[in-house]
């Protein structure tokens, strides 16, 4: 298993639209950086789900694993979900968050902010592509028939 480089990651992007929409700017060394959908603020202790802005599509011969960006550490922030995304998984994330600041403040996560690197990693052996319940999660109809060639 290996980390795509910067190179080959735009390759697997253009070819499987594996990030929708895509950002240039967003590319961050071997990683992309996601986006929040829509501005949440959580209040201390309190659980949101945020909605990633872009649509992931992993295609079968890889994974894909996430990592919060320090910033929201540094501020209180902390990440909840696995940070794995299943090959063949299409849909926009659901990015599991708690505010555990030190100063109980409320913590405001604003539209397009970047929130979540994403890592493509190649894979050995068969693929297992998923096929659970949250397929083309938050995704329209629209987007969904995009990605049917594809898959």
């Amino acid at each position: 298993m290996c980390v795509l480089g910067k190179d080959k990651l735009l390759e697997l992007i253009e070819k499987y639209r594996c990030i929708y929409p895509f950002d240039l700017n967003l590319l961050d060394g071997d990683s992309y950086v996601l986006t929040v959908k829509n501005e949440t603020t959580l209040q201390y202790l309190e659980h949101r789900n945020l909605i990633s802005n872009e649509i992931v599509f992993t295609p079968p011969g890889y994974v894909a694993h996430l990592t919060a960006k320090s910033k929201y550490g540094r501020a209180g922030l902390s990440f909840l979900n696995a940070a794995k995304v299943h090959s063949g998984f299409v849909g926009r994330l659901a990015l599991e968050l708690v505010n555990l600041s030190n100063d109980r403040s409320p913590i405001t996560i604003k539209r397009g902010d970047p929130l979540m690197h994403i890592e493509f990693i190649t894979r050995i052996g068969e693929p297992s592509p998923y096929i659970g319940e949250y397929q083309f999660q938050y995704m329209t109809d629209e987007e969904i028939r995009m990605y049917i060639p594809i898959l």
